[in-house]
C-alpha cells in the first residue's frame, strides 16, 4: 500500500517491511556481539515495541537471555505529554542484571530517561537501549541509544507497532503523516 487513512488522516509509505528488517538485523548483530557470553534481561516496552521485539528476538544470538515486558505511556493523540504512567510494572528482580530496554521509538527521550534511571536505582548492573526508531531532532532528555534502528525526521509515523490512537500497529511497513493532503 502506498498510502493509508486512519482516523481521517492520510499516511504515505516511508519504509517497507524488508527495509525495517534490515535495520533490525543490524541491531541484532550488535547486541549478539555485545551479549553473546552474558545473560542479559531484555525488557520490551509495550505496546509499540511488540513487532520490533519479535523481529529482534528471532535474530538475537544470545544463548542465555530472558525477556519480559513493561508498559509505560506518555502519548495522547499525536504528542508526548511528558508524563509517564506505569501501567504494567517490572515483575522480576533486576539487581546485578545487564538490562537491554527494547523500545519502538525514542523521540523526546522522556520515557527512556525515566526507565533507565528507574532500572539503575533498582540495582541493574548496566542498562542499554535498543530502539527501532529515533528522532534526533526531537530529543530533549540525555539518553544514549546503544542499538539504534532507523533515524527519522520529526514527523508522525505509524506501522510496525506504532499507532495513531490505536490504529495502524499491525501494519508491517512504516508510514508517515502526509502533510501535503
Amino acid at each position: 500500500m502506498e498510502s493509508i487513512t486512519l482516523h481521517g488522516k492520510t499516511f504515505k509509505l516511508l519504509a517497507s517491511h524488508s527495509e525495517l528488517c534490515k535495520a533490525v538485523e543490524i541491531c541484532a548483530e550488535k547486541i549478539s556481539a555485545d551479549f553473546h557470553s552474558k545473560e542479559p534481561l531484555f525488557i520490551s516496552v509495550l505496546n509499540g515495541s511488540f513487532m520490533f521485539t519479535a523481529e529482534l528476538m528471532k535474530r538475537i544470538d544470545v544463548p542465555k537471555c530472558e525477556l519480559c515486558f513493561v508498559k509505560v505511556s506518555s502519548y495522547q493523540d499525536m504528542e508526548s505529554t511528558g508524563i509517564i504512567s506505569h501501567v504494567i510494572g517490572l515483575n522480576r528482580n533486576i539487581e546485578g542484571r545487564e538490562v537491554v530496554i527494547v523500545e519502538d521509538m525514542v523521540d523526546s527521550g522522556c520515557s527512556m530517561y525515566n526507565l533507565v534511571n528507574k532500572f539503575k536505582s533498582e540495582g541493574a548492573k548496566s542498562v542499554k537501549i535498543a530502539s527501532m526508531f529515533y528522532k534526533p531532532d526531537a530529543l530533549k532528555y540525555p539518553v544514549v541509544i546503544d542499538y539504534p534502528g532507523m533515524a527519522l525526521e520529526n514527523d508522525f509515523v505509524v506501522g510496525f507497532g506504532l499507532d495513531y490512537n490505536e490504529y495502524g500497529r499491525q501494519l508491517p511497513d512504516l508510514y508517515v503523516l502526509d502533510n501535503d493532503i
